[in-house]
């Protein structure tokens, strides 16, 4: 029987979920590019991976925002979106702490919320997964974008069959019923101008600054000759992230329900029942905002210490409203300036915009720098190289502009978010030469 389906609220969205077993492990299942939680159920290969996971823990699906049963008629996710409907689907469940199993593109999402949310991720397993979607020169295992577009814009043109089966389950690629059902699972979780849409966001995504940050225990696993996500994306990944397990899987098939699924479930069970509890790692990943007040030692003299203070009162509290409002955690403030943690980095850029147009109603110009890594806590307190950086980028700031780094930038693609390209700095006391852009929309 299919199971119920329920839905959680992440912000003003609907995203639809099912719990499968009691198992005393919290096991998330995020899926790729399109899914469908109740399609899947009409496929008896696809509910025997299921029920095999179930029999060791609760396992827990969930269609993305704009897919599947999960609201529709909206644009695209960004990473940092899809983080949230994974966070609500937690909630939803009263799940504080779980493993995230996710294939394809939902295994490079889990590697975020990972490195983001160590504290709500039990241990990470990604199947056929990647950092990075398209070639770069030191990253040889896909295509430009020119070409990536081009077979996305051929897969709308014949949306309504069985489009990619060969590429993602060669194994099963000339079964009848199973090409009726692909076909059907694939107009049930998205129209052709909607997946087209998650195509094109996927192909910009960029994880790969935030690997080396992951501190919970990862395995990933890929197929030997998967066509769609090259094997080497694999190893790429295993080798970025600490102590990451890398398991090669003689088969070739992309998804794993098909060719080797039962070696897929025989090494996610070991991999999560072998381990002891596993302990909270004692950093995370976030998004720093350093915001400073041009001039403000001029502004000081000009007005005097009275109005002044209270100019800086003024300014304090229009900070704090912003940050409150996009979920900002204040960390620091230093006379003039703060400095502040988000979740995400486009929650922080748009924060930021508010600040500078904000105090800009007051008279105040400030700059504002972003950048987002890995941060130690102690006591409670954030520590590391990341707020130094992000600091020397705020610093490199002109009055009213925010400047992010290129890491911000990488990790929200997707988004309404526009750069312009600020050039190539060197930051003091920081090696090398960074590259900084300005957002540019308001």
């Amino acid at each position: 029987m299919t199971p119920e389906t329920r839905y959680a609220r992440s912000g003003d969205v609907s995203i639809a979920y099912q719990v499968i077993g009691d198992g005393p492990i919290d096991l998330v299942l995020v899926p790729g590019w399109l899914s469908n939680i109740e399609v899947f159920w009409e496929e008896p290969n696809i509910v025997r991976f299921f029920k095999k996971l179930a029999g060791f823990s609760r396992l827990i699906i969930f269609d993305k925002r704009g897919t599947g049963l999960s609201d529709r008629g909206i644009e695209a996710a960004t990473l940092e979106e899809r983080m949230d409907d994974l966070r609500a689907v937690l909630d939803a469940v009263g799940s504080p702490r779980a493993a995230l199993l996710g294939y394809s593109e939902g295994g490079t999402m889990c590697t975020l919320f990972a490195a983001t949310y160590p504290d709500r991720t039990a241990a990470l397993i990604t199947v056929g997964s990647y950092a990075r979607r398209l070639r770069a020169p030191d990253y040889p295992y896909f295509t430009d974008r020119d070409e990536a577009l081009k077979a996305v814009e051929a897969a709308a043109a014949i949306w309504g069959g069985p489009v990619w089966i060969d590429l993602r389950m060669p194994s099963v690629a000339h079964d009848p019923v199973i090409r009726q059902w692909w076909s059907k699972f694939l107009r049930m979780s998205a129209s052709a101008s909607a997946a087209a849409a998650l195509q094109r966001l996927n192909i910009e995504i960029d994880v790969r600054h935030v690997l080396p940050s992951i501190r919970v225990p990862t395995l990933v696993l890929h197929a030997t000759k998967d066509r769609a996500i090259p094997v080497g994306a694999g190893q790429y990944m295993a080798a970025c992230i600490p102590n990451a397990k890398f398991v090669e899987v003689d088969g070739i098939d992309h998804l794993p329900f098909y060719d080797k699924s039962d070696v897929f479930v025989q090494h996610i069970q070991a991999f999560l029942t072998g381990s002891s509890a596993l302990a909270v790692p004692d950093s995370r990943v976030s998004t720093l905002m350093f915001t400073d007040i041009v001039g403000s030692t001029q502004m000081a003299v000009a007005k005097g210490n009275l109005r002044f203070g209270d100019l800086l009162q003024a300014h304090h509290k229009a900070v704090r409203s912003e940050l409150a409002q996009y979920r900002g955690e204040e960390i620091d403030t230093a006379g003039d300036g703060f400095l502040a943690s988000f979740d995400g980095p486009a929650r922080a850029i748009k924060c930021a915009l508010a600040i500078v147009t904000s105090l800009a109603g007051l008279d105040i110009a400030c700059r504002i720098g972003l950048h987002t890594g890995e941060c130690e806590i102690r006591e409670g307190r954030l520590h590391g190289i990341a707020l130094h950086i992000a600091a020397r980028v705020a610093a490199t700031a002109s009055p009213r502009t925010v400047f992010v780094s290129q890491t911000v930038k990488d990790l929200v693609a997707g988004s309404d978010l526009t750069f312009a390209d600020a050039g190539l700095h060197s930051l003091k006391g920081l090696p090398g030469e960074w590259h900084l852009y300005e957002i540019v929309n308001r």
